[in-house]
């Protein structure tokens, strides 16, 4: 009798916690969302990059120029994991209005993608290389290489790319 007693003891901590931690991700998902995350939004320079890295702890962002096909397909892909990813802060910005930051990080190639966790870049994704290499990527697998950053709580296998959601490559 004691023993059940003793066990519904633990039960009823183990509850309290749960309680306390699911009270705790829901006060830092409203937080997100001051933030502005949940959303895929354009930046309107370099200094409001630097404030979004004071406030955000985790930011995926898209250095783009304008008119090209394969920005807009990365734009695509990123505003379907912002609303996945409330932990993180997905923008893109400008590179040819962004000379400072472009230059410092080395961004050459159109798109790429900075992986920011704790204001240090922990990598990037640099055209399509990584994500198959085709223009018809899933966002299952722009979403695993994210994920390998650390800069989005990712759920699957990191080890494993997805290859059963990866569309056919079809090379001209």
């Amino acid at each position: 009798m004691e023993m059940e007693l003793d066990h519904l003891d633990d039960l009823k901590v183990l509850r309290e916690q749960r309680l306390h931690e699911m009270k705790e991700l829901n006060n830092k998902k409203q937080e997100w969302l001051k933030c502005g995350h949940g959303t895929y939004t354009e930046l309107a320079g370099e200094k409001e990059f630097f404030e979004t890295s004071k406030k955000s702890n985790n930011i995926v962002i898209h250095f783009y120029c304008d008119g090209n096909e394969r920005c807009r397909i990365v734009d695509m892909h990123l505003m379907i994991l912002a609303s996945k990813h409330v932990e993180t802060k997905f923008c893109k910005l400008n590179a040819d209005k962004s000379p400072f930051l472009t230059s410092r990080l080395r961004i050459v190639v159109m798109p790429t993608i900075a992986l920011v966790k704790d204001s240090k870049v922990e990598g990037f994704i640099v055209g399509f290389t990584n994500l198959g290499n085709c223009d018809d990527f899933s966002t299952e697998m722009l979403e695993w290489r994210i994920g390998q950053s650390g800069a989005i709580d990712y759920n699957g296998d990191l080890m494993q790319p997805p290859e059963g959601k990866r569309k056919p490559c079809q090379i001209d």
